[in-house]
């Protein structure tokens, strides 16, 4: 596994290495140029590799996506800037347009990297103990927020750990993190349990 930043101005042929320009029509800001943007595609990509664009107008990130991008073999991250990329980077290079959120960022770069962290730590031996990803938020089978957790010391400042996780009681204590997982969700999300029913 290995992640690799190119520099699109490798990519360009005139002088100034421009890599953006007005957009046709008028309008406020700069088009990432498809020239450097195919050009640098063409020159990575295999044929097992997925070209992702990161924009606002993607479908929504999620754990279920990072999951199904932790399967493919080569990813290839186009980061858009200014005004966004010329369309055709859109519709002819790219494989799937994605957006970490409803809110814009000056550039693709930040999108990028929550992409690779949630997709990496998917990956086997990307995590130092196999099973950390297992009961997450998000990851479960439930789809509900993570139960929460407690570390020693017992009691800190008045503030004690609840008695069912002391107890040594395997199957209570795994009844009590479903019960809190529902009511985490229920309280902070509760937009996951309608998708449910």
């Amino acid at each position: 596994m290995a992640v690799n930043a190119v520099n699109l101005r490798d990519f360009t042929h005139d002088k100034r290495q421009t890599v953006d320009d007005k957009p046709f029509g008028g309008g406020p800001g700069m088009l990432m140029k498809p020239e450097p943007l195919f050009e640098a595609v063409e020159f990575l990509r295999t044929k097992e590799s997925k070209v992702i664009l990161t924009g606002p107008r993607g479908e929504r990130f999620s754990q279920r996506i990072a999951a199904e991008l932790a399967q493919e073999s080569h990813l290839i991250i186009i980061c858009g800037h200014y005004e966004g990329v010329d369309e055709r980077v859109r519709e002819h290079l790219a494989d799937r347009e994605i957006s970490i959120g409803d809110y814009v960022l000056t550039s693709g770069n930040l999108p990028a990297m929550v992409m690779c962290d949630a997709v990496i730590r998917l990956l086997p031996g990307a995590l130092g103990c196999g099973d950390s990803d297992a009961d997450e938020s998000f990851s479960t089978e439930s789809g509900f927020l993570e139960y929460p957790q407690y570390t020693r010391p017992a009691e800190f400042r008045g503030w004690r750990v609840p008695e069912v996780l002391l107890s040594g009681n395997h199957e209570k204590v795994e009844e009590w993190r479903r019960e809190q997982a529902l009511l985490e969700t229920a309280g902070k999300r509760p937009d996951l349990l309608e998708k449910k029913s």
